[in-house]
């Protein structure tokens, strides 16, 4: 049987295209069910304020710097989405004294305009908010070097092959509307994958690269970062892909509900716990991921059912 077409665009997969009852089913989980589809590999955390959610999500940056070592090197892999944890890492690094002289980090995407990376000019720079929110408020004499960040934003070959090189423990993120992590967007719904989108194999394999964004993720951060105003948002990024991801020892995503609904932050909950990998859906690839853990603000959990405004 066919696949249905999306509602939002036609011309590309997303989770519109899902068996319906699979979406029925994670619109009527609770927050009680939201914790029982914790299995081995899949960990499930719901906090209740704010201030514990997002100091929980900093300390995730300080206990992988912490672990970093002159001969044994390690570090994170963060979103600019959530950004609300940035101020906190570099206020409990100076706070603490941790020097970051071994850690390593890498920003997950960026923004690509005419076929290059955008400058930390551009007003939505990622690096430029991680500058500008984190590693630009450490205390100059506690700063990783910096060929120690890590941004994709020139060889993404060379990206790509320093998570073989220094220990990823930790990579964050959030989750978009179109249920990505970084810019890992569902494909178009052309050629090879007029019918299907890729296998969850077959899209495990991509690397860092330059992606068309889907017109959920592009509508999005129009929403979120730029007021509204989607001629400020370009229609490619490079982007952290799932084989750097493959890399990272644990996945840890954060649902703050300032970046997905009620029912998107279920559905991939679900997908995971029940290891339904499907491409339409990137979040749900992490599956197959050994060490997965989704965090939830409580209040943001929402209910997912019919109420009009």
């Amino acid at each position: 049987m066919a696949r249905p077409i999306s509602k939002v665009a036609p011309g590309w997969w997303d989770f519109t295209t899902l068996e319906p009852q699979l979406v029925r089913d994670a619109a009527g989980l609770s927050a009680r069910d939201l914790l029982q589809l914790a299995r081995p590999g899949f960990t499930v955390r719901i906090y209740d304020t704010v201030q514990e959610f997002y100091t929980a999500e900093a300390l995730e940056y300080v206990d992988a710097w912490r672990r970093s070592t002159p001969d044994n090197p390690a570090g994170i892999c963060g979103p600019i989405g959530p950004t609300e944890q940035l101020p906190l890492v570099a206020s409990i690094v100076n706070c603490v004294g941790l020097k970051l002289h071994d850690a390593h980090f890498w920003g997950m995407d960026e923004w690509v305009e005419d076929g290059r990376p955008v400058s930390v000019e551009h007003p939505l720079s990622f690096a430029r908010a991680d500058l500008e929110l984190c590693f630009n408020r450490i205390e100059t004499a506690l700063r990783m070097p910096p060929e120690d960040l890590h941004f994709p934003t020139g060889d993404l070959d060379a990206y790509s092959r320093s998570f073989d090189q220094v220990r990823c423990l930790i990579m964050q993120g959030g989750q978009g509307w179109v249920k990505h992590w970084a810019f890992n967007d569902p494909p178009r719904r052309e050629g090879a994958y007029r019918d299907a989108p890729p296998s969850p194999a077959e899209f495990r394999k991509l690397r860092a690269r330059v992606v068309d964004l889907h017109p959920m993720t592009i509508m999005q951060n129009a929403a979120t970062s730029g007021g509204g105003d989607i001629s400020l948002v370009p229609t490619q990024a490079a982007t952290v892909g799932p084989h750097e991801t493959w890399r990272a020892e644990r996945v840890s995503i954060w649902h703050a509900g300032m970046h997905d609904n009620p029912l998107g932050m279920r559905l991939t909950a679900l997908m995971v716990s029940k290891g339904i990998a499907d491409s339409a859906v990137p979040m749900s690839l992490l599956a197959e991921h050994p060490n997965v853990q989704f965090n939830y603000l409580r209040p943001a959990i929402g209910r997912a059912e019919v109420e009009m405004h």
